[in-house]
C-alpha cells in the first residue's frame, strides 16, 4: 500500500480483511483497492491460519543459528554499514531495521533502543523466520514469493497482531540474480512515512552492488594469481611493460637472466633499467613483432645475450596498450639446436674391434685421448671408420653427455663454409646464427676432411682453440665456448703445410693426440671380427640370426679391400640380401671379392702403394688365412723356406695361432 492517506485507506482495508476472514470472500470493489499481491496471500493463509490467534515465532536453536550466521558472514559484514546509515538517517522515528537471509530468517536488527523493543514485541528476534508460512502475509513473505520490493500496512497482514505495524521489504541479488537477503524496515502504523520503501530498495541495491564488486574482485584476483602462478611456471622470461614504457610484470626467470630483483624493478620506466638494442627499440615506436630474435640487453653496464620474442598487446584502434616479451638464454636455445645436430650414439672404445697389433696401438692411443684435453687427428684413408673413432673417443670422454657435431668440411660449399661454421649476427634482414663452436658447446666439434678449410677458417679455428671464444661475423662481440675440437682427414697435412695450403701452426695443435688408424689390408685378422661384428648388430635389428661359413669368411680375407671397412659392410649387406637360409655363403659375395679383383681407377693414384715390408706382411697374412696357419703350407704357397719365413714372421709380429683361431 502506498502511504499516502494511510489512516482512510487502512480503515477500508480492515473492513475488506474482515469481510475476508469471515466469510472467504472479497467483493470486487475490496479487491480492487486492494493489493493483488496482498489478496493472493490472504487467499493462501485463509486455509492455513487462524488470524485472530498469534502465530509462535520462537527463534531457532542456538547453533542452528550460528551456523547460519556463519555461513552468511559475508552478506552481514556488508550490510551492517547500511543498517547503522538507515538507522542514522531514520532516527526518532520508531523505525527497525531488519536483514534475513534468502530464507526470511532474521539476521541483524538495528535502530533505536525503544523501535528495537518495540520490533521484538511484535515477533522481530534474531533467529525467527519471517516467510509467510510462518508469520502470513508480510513485506517479507512476500519479497520472498513476489521477488520484488513490497510493503504491507497495517490490516494488509493477515494476523491481527501485526495491524498497528508497516513492513518494507527489498531482496538483495547476488551475482547470479539470486535472492541471498532481504533488508526490511516495520515501524508503527501511526509514523507513516512514503519514503520507507524507497529507502530499502535503493539500501539493498546498494549492498548487492557490493556484493557483486567484492565478488568480481575475488575473481580478479583469482585471475591475477593464476596468472601470475603460469607466468611463474613457464620456462620462458616474461616482462610486460605498458605504452608509457612502465614496467608492470617481471617473472622469476626472467629476474635470473637478466639478474634484476622484480620488486624494485615493476613500475620503473623501462629505459632506466634496460639499455635496449636498437632494432627492440624501432620495433617497440612501430608496434611490431619480433620472433625468436637473438638480442643483447644491458642491464647494470653487463650485456646478457637473450633470444627474445616480442608482442604487442592491440587496442581497437591497433594502437598498443602494451607490450609483452618472451625471452629465454642463449644457452638455451643452444641446448635445443645441440639436440637437433649432435645426435648421440653409444659407441665406445671397448667395441672397436681390435685383433691386429697396430689396431690395439689405436685402441691405447684412442683411451689417451679421451682423457686429455688437447685437439685429436685422426689420420686414414676413407671408410677406415674415422668418424665412428671420433664418436668413441667423445663417448669416453669427460664430454660425453654433451652434444656431439659432426662436420664435412668437403661437403659446403666454399662460398658459405665461413657463415655455416662461425655463423652470423643478427641484422635488418637475416635472423641471427649460432656458430657451429657455438652448438657443439661443451661437447665435441668433428671437423671431418678438415684440409679443405679455407686458411681464414683455419685462422679462425686456431684463434678458437687458442682463446676458447669465437666471434660471429658482423659481430665484434667475442662468445666463450668450451669445445673439444677433433680433426679427421684422408690427406697428408705435412705436405699441405709445405705447400702453404695448411696452417703449420694449427698442424702443430694437433700434434698431441695424432691417431692413424691403418686400413684394412694392413690388419687382416680384425676381418673376421668385424664381419661377426657386422651380422651381429643386424641380428639385432632384424630378429633373426644370420651366419657366414668360414669358406666365404677366406674370400674374405684374401680381398684387399680398397675401401676399408665401409666397403666390407657393404659387401656383407649385399651377401645377406642374397643368402639363403640366413647363411652366407661363397656365392653369395660379389664376383670381385672371389676373386679378389679390385677394380681400379684411370688415374695411377687410385690404388695405394705399398712398402716392401707392407706387402712381405700383407702376403703373409693371406697366406696364413688360406693354409689355416700351417706353416709349411704357407712357405711352399709364397715360395720361401720355412726357416725365411718364421724368421720374417717374427719381424713382422705375426703369430701363427691367430689364423688357426
Amino acid at each position: 500500500m502506498i502511504p499516502a492517506d494511510i489512516g482512510v485507506r487502512n480503515e477500508a482495508t480492515a473492513l475488506a480483511w474482515r469481510s475476508f476472514i469471515e466469510t472467504g470472500r472479497l467483493d470486487a470493489i475490496a479487491a480492487a483497492q486492494i493489493d493483488p499481491a496482498v489478496v493472493r496471500s490472504w487467499r493462501r493463509c485463509v486455509y492455513r491460519f487462524n488470524p485472530l490467534v498469534r502465530p509462535r515465532l520462537m527463534p531457532i536453536g542456538r547453533s542452528a543459528l550460528y551456523s547460519i550466521v556463519r555461513a552468511q558472514q559475508e552478506l552481514i559484514t556488508i550490510a551492517t554499514p547500511f543498517v547503522e546509515d538507515i538507522h542514522q538517517f531514520t532516527e526518532g522515528s520508531n523505525y527497525a531495521v531488519v536483514l534475513t537471509d534468502g530464507a526470511g530468517c532474521l539476521l541483524l536488527i538495528g535502530g533505536d533502543p525503544a523501535a528495537v523493543e518495540r520490533a521484538t514485541a511484535v515477533g522481530f528476534q534474531q533467529g525467527t523466520y519471517w516467510s509467510e508460512n510462518n508469520a502470513g502475509t508480510n513485506a517479507f513473505g512476500l519479497v520472498l514469493l513476489e521477488a520484488m520490493p513490497m510493503q504491507v500496512v497495517g490490516a494488509e497482514h493477515y494476523f491481527n497482531f501485526l495491524h498497528g505495524v508497516i513492513t518494507a521489504a527489498a531482496p538483495i541479488h547476488d551475482v547470479r540474480g539470486r535472492i541471498i537477503g532481504l533488508l526490511g524496515m516495520t515501524g508503527p502504523l501511526d509514523r507513516p512515512t512514503s519514503h520507507t520503501l524507497g529507502l530499502v530498495m535503493s539500501a539493498a541495491r546498494a549492498i548487492g552492488n557490493q556484493l557483486q564488486a567484492n565478488w568480481f574482485l575475488e575473481e580478479a584476483n583469482q585471475h591475477l594469481s593464476q596468472v601470475n602462478t603460469i607466468l611463474g611456471a613457464i620456462t620462458e622470461g616474461v616482462i610486460v611493460w605498458n605504452q608509457e614504457g612502465e614496467i608492470r610484470h617481471v617473472n622469476q626467470q626472467a629476474a635470473r637472466m637478466l639478474r634484476i630483483n622484480p620488486r624494485t624493478v615493476v613500475g620503473r620506466p623501462l629505459a632506466d633499467v634496460f639499455h635496449l638494442p636498437p632494432e627492440l627499440m624501432a620495433a617497440i615506436e612501430e608496434g611490431s613483432e619480433l620472433h625468436d630474435v637473438e638480442l643483447s640487453i644491458q642491464v647494470n653496464d653487463q650485456d646478457i645475450r637473450v633470444v627474445m620474442t616480442l608482442r604487442p598487446i592491440l587496442e581497437a584502434g591497433a594502437q598498443p596498450l602494451s607490450y609483452v616479451a618472451l625471452i629465454n638464454p642463449v644457452e638455451h636455445v643452444r641446448q635445443i639446436a645441440q639436440r637437433q645436430y649432435g645426435a648421440q650414439t653409444g659407441l665406445s672404445i671397448e667395441s672397436v674391434q681390435a685383433e691386429s697389433s697396430s689396431m690395439r696401438r689405436v685402441v691405447r692411443q684412442s683411451r689417451t685421448a679421451a682423457r686429455g684435453l688437447a685437439p685429436v687427428l685422426i689420420l686414414g684413408e676413407g671408410g677406415v671408420g674415422k668418424n665412428l673413432l671420433a664418436r668413441a673417443i667423445h663417448n669416453e670422454s669427460p664430454r660425453a653427455g654433451k652434444p656431439f657435431i659432426d662436420i664435412n668440411c668437403r661437403a659446403i660449399p666454399h662460398e658459405l663454409m665461413t657463415r655455416e661454421i662461425l655463423g652470423h649476427e643478427q641484422d635488418t634482414h637475416t635472423r641471427g646464427q649460432p656458430s657451429k663452436f657455438e652448438l657443439a658447446d661443451g661437447g665435441t666439434l668433428l671437423l671431418d676432411q678438415i684440409e679443405n678449410l679455407s686458411l681464414e677458417l683455419q685462422a679462425a679455428l686456431l684463434h678458437v682453440i687458442e682463446t676458447r671464444h669465437v666471434t660471429r661475423l658482423g659481430s665484434s662481440a667475442p662468445i666463450p665456448v668450451d669445445v673439444r675440437i677433433i680433426a679427421a682427414t684422408t690427406a697428408n697435412l705435412e705436405e699441405l703445410v709445405a705447400q702453404n695450403s695448411f696452417m703449420s701452426h694449427l698442424y702443430y695443435r694437433f700434434g698431441v693426440f695424432k691417431i692413424e688408424v691403418p686400413p684394412l689390408r694392413e690388419r687382416v685378422e680384425d676381418i673376421p671380427l668385424l664381419a661377426e661384428h657386422f651380422l651381429a648388430r643386424h641380428t639385432d635389428s632384424e630378429s633373426r640370426a644370420i651366419w657366414i661359413e668360414d669358406e666365404a669368411v677366406g674370400f674374405l680375407i684374401r680381398y684387399p679391400w680398397p675401401g676399408n671397412v665401409r666397403e666390407l659392410e657393404s659387401v656383407l649387406e649385399r651377401a645377406m640380401s642374397q643368402s639363403h637360409n640366413n647363411v652366407i655363403r661363397p656365392a653369395d659375395l660379389p664376383e670381385m671379392v672371389r676373386n679378389g679383383r679390385v677394380l681400379v681407377a684411370r688415374y695411377p693414384l687410385a690404388q695405394p702403394v705399398l712398402s716392401v715390408d707392407e706387402a712381405e706382411r700383407e702376403a703373409i697374412l693371406r697366406a696364413g688365412w688360406a693354409c689355416q696357419g700351417r706353416v709349411t703350407e704357407m712357405a711352399r704357397l709364397l715360395g720361401i723356406g720355412r726357416s725365411t719365413l718364421w724368421r720374417k714372421m717374427k719381424r713382422l709380429e705375426i703369430s701363427a695361432t691367430i689364423f688357426k683361431q
